[in-house]
C-alpha cells in the first residue's frame, strides 16, 4: 500500500507590495494552448485592461511547457508577446504549476517577468496571503506526488530539455492524452483536494492569515481556522461547448479592503 509522504515545512519567498499597489489581481490555471483561442483572447485582454498594479499568476498559465525554446514561433510565441506587453505597463509576477514547471529564466526575462517561487507570501494592506499553486499539498494523491519528486529534480529537467523540440512536443503530448482520459473517466475528482492540516501547518510558518492557491479547479472559499482563510482560484475555459461545463474566467483581486471575485477585464470573447 502506497503512503502519502508528509511534506517539510517550506520557508516562503517574501514580497512585499509596494506602498504604490492599490489592486492586485491573482489567477491561475488558464492552461493556455492553441485549441482555446478564446480562453487567450480573454487572457490577453485582461493584461492589458485590467486596473490592477500588478498581476500575479500562480501556476498551469500553460496547458503545457516543453522548455523556453518552445516560444520561438507559434502559438507559445504569442502568448510571449501578450505577457511582455503586459509587463511594460504593470508588474507581472509568474509561479511554476505542475503543466509548465520547465518555464525557465529565459523565458521569464524576455518578457519582462518576476519568478514567484512556490510558496510565496505577499504582504499587502493588514493581510500576509500565502501563494502556492497546490499541487505540492495535495498529499492522497500519493502516485502525482511521486512523478512530482521525480520530475522536478534538476537531473530529470536537464536531460528532458536535451531532446530535440518535436521529441519533447510528442512526450508532451501523450502526456496531455493521458490527462484528458483521466478527466473523462474522474471528472473533477481526478484533481483532488489539499490536506487541510498541512495547508494550516504552512500558513502559520509563515505567519499568514489568508491562503490563496489553485491547481484543484474547484473555486471555492474556506474557513480554515478562526481568522484563516483559503481562496481558491478558478481554472479558466471559454472555448468548451459542452453544457455540462459551463464557461469559467475569474479574477481574484486583492484591494486593501480584502479578497473579491472579478470577471476578467474587458469583452469576453
Amino acid at each position: 500500500m502506497s503512503v502519502r509522504a508528509e511534506p517539510s515545512l517550506p520557508t516562503p519567498h517574501e514580497l512585499p507590495a509596494p506602498a504604490s499597489w492599490r489592486c492586485v489581481d491573482i489567477l491561475s490555471d488558464l492552461h493556455l494552448q492553441a485549441e482555446l483561442p478564446r480562453t487567450f483572447e480573454a487572457f490577453r485582454t485582461h493584461l492589458l485592461h485590467t486596473p490592477a498594479d500588478a498581476v500575479l499568476i500562480l501556476g498551469d498559465l500553460f496547458e503545457v511547457w516543453v522548455g523556453d525554446d518552445a516560444a520561438a514561433d507559434g502559438f507559445e510565441h504569442a502568448c510571449a508577446e501578450a505577457l511582455r506587453e503586459a509587463a511594460r505597463r504593470r508588474w507581472v509576477g509568474f509561479m511554476a504549476g505542475n503543466r509548465d514547471f520547465l518555464v525557465g529564466p529565459r523565458f521569464l526575462e524576455s518578457c519582462g517577468l518576476h519568478a514567484l517561487p512556490d510558496p510565496t507570501v505577499l504582504s499587502f494592506g493588514p493581510h500576509r496571503y500565502l501563494l502556492a499553486h497546490g499541487d505540492a499539498l495535495c498529499l492522497d494523491d500519493v502516485d502525482y506526488q511521486r512523478f512530482r519528486a521525480q520530475v522536478r529534480q534538476p537531473a530529470w529537467a536537464e536531460q528532458f530539455l536535451a531532446q530535440p523540440l518535436a521529441a519533447r512536443r510528442h512526450v508532451a503530448a501523450q502526456l496531455r492524452q493521458a490527462s484528458e482520459e483521466r478527466k473523462r473517466t474522474q471528472g473533477t475528482e481526478s484533481y483532488g483536494d489539499i490536506d487541510p492540516p498541512t495547508a494550516l501547518a504552512w500558513l502559520r510558518h509563515a505567519h499568514a492569515d489568508v491562503f490563496i492557491h489553485g491547481h484543484t479547479h474547484k473555486p471555492a472559499d474556506h474557513a480554515m481556522a478562526p481568522g484563516v482563510v483559503r481562496h481558491v482560484t478558478s481554472d479558466w475555459d471559454l472555448d468548451a461547448n459542452d453544457p455540462a461545463h459551463p464557461h469559467r474566467a475569474e479574477v481574484l483581486r486583492i484591494t486593501l479592503a480584502g479578497v473579491q471575485r472579478v470577471p476578467p477585464a474587458g469583452p469576453l470573447p
